[in-house]
């Protein structure tokens, strides 16, 4: 059987073939510094950065309910997450035209490696105390506000739960060519690793034994992924029956009534966090703490699960009928379910060397 794969993507040299790509392009001049009579503008507007998807459900769930109850007026820039922390080394601490950016935990830790980032003050943020103990772990400069699981979707009409969370699954030949698992470019790819270094390794951090197996299980992978939508098409067209994957990617299939479920694996359970950042030289850091405060609220962190999908790092949030489908009790407290957050210093000076070896191999053909 013909095995498709894909080469994993340098990231590191994708950040700065971006910053490049950008220093020929005009970005927002600084606002004038307000006089001391007018304190208006300062608390009156913010620049909000995120995800290029989902802007409309991050509206009408977060934005929009913010400005009604504040007053103040929110200006939403997108990009990836490579394009947008490049954005913020070019402005080298002066004003990038960005006061809260929601990012994802890794390029989070990237930019903290920079200094592009300045620490939240817990102290304007009463929230923080009300949130999950991982969401506001000390590795960040800024709070966690939602986080996703890393699992397996799997066909039910081919295999139980017990089979999919086991992770001997992707080594088993008799469902070689008919199995997926993420390219270490994707946020699961990391997890996998990390979860595979857990089960046959010495940790999270064990990519020698990672690696090794991956490269074992490797002839059984039809595809190494590099994006939902390619897992997804793969799994509803009958050309796998399991794949590596995050548990957002369950959500519409389960809930379409497709046969097809997510399980949490039975051994090595991490997650990812996606994390609200005021970067060095905000200009308008009072509103960007407001903006924090009212995203970590049961308010918002309810319309966000039900809306954008989020899963929510306050407990006192409702998590939609549609998301509990796919985790169960795993959303009420991921840790007690035996899921591990990542540490970041473990990961951002490793990262290239990494994406490498992961070339080298495990994809390798």
């Amino acid at each position: 059987m013909k095995i498709r794969r894909l080469r994993a993507v340098a990231l590191v040299a994708g950040l700065t073939a971006s910053a490049i790509a950008l220093a020929g392009c005009s970005s927002a001049a600084p606002a004038a510094a307000p006089s001391a009579t007018s304190a208006a503008p300062e608390s009156k507007t913010l620049v909000v950065s995120t995800f290029p998807f989902g802007v409309d459900q991050l509206k009408q769930a977060v934005i929009d309910p913010f400005t009604k109850a504040t007053g103040i007026t929110v200006q939403i820039d997108t990009g990836s997450n490579s394009d947008r922390i490049s954005k913020l080394q070019l402005a080298a601490g002066v004003d990038p035209g960005v006061d809260v950016m929601m990012i994802s935990d890794f390029y989070a830790a990237l930019g903290q490696k920079d200094d592009l980032f300045q620490k939240v003050d817990a102290s304007k943020v009463p929230a923080l105390k009300d949130i999950a103990s991982f969401a506001k772990e000390s590795a960040y400069d800024g709070p966690a506000y939602s986080y996703q699981l890393n699992g397996t979707l799997y066909r039910t009409d081919a295999l139980d739960k017990k089979q999919a969370a086991d992770w001997s699954l992707y080594g088993n030949k008799a469902y070689a060519g008919k199995l997926a698992l993420p390219d270490i470019a994707v946020t699961a790819g990391q997890l996998t690793i990390s979860g595979v270094g857990t089960a046959y390794g010495k940790g999270p951090y064990d990519v020698d034994s990672a690696f090794k197996t991956m490269h074992g299980w490797a002839p059984n992978v039809l595809q190494f992924y590099s994006s939902s939508t390619e897992v997804t098409n793969l799994i509803t067209q009958k050309e796998i029956v399991a794949a590596d994957a995050l548990n957002g990617f369950a959500t519409k299939l389960v809930a379409s009534g497709e046969p097809i479920a997510w399980t949490a694996p039975s051994k090595g359970a991490y997650m990812a966090t996606n994390r609200a950042m005021i970067p060095k030289g905000a200009a308008h850091t009072d509103a960007a703490y407001k903006f924090i405060q009212y995203l970590l609220g049961v308010e918002a962190q309810t319309a966000s699960a039900k809306l954008v999908g989020d899963l929510p790092v306050n407990p006192g949030a409702t998590i939609p009928k549609e998301i509990q489908a796919v985790v169960g009790d795993i959303g009420k407290d991921p840790m007690a379910a035996g899921y591990k957050t990542l540490d970041p210093s473990k990961l951002v000076p490793t990262r290239s060397q990494w994406v490498d070896r992961f070339a080298r191999e495990v994809t390798a053909k």
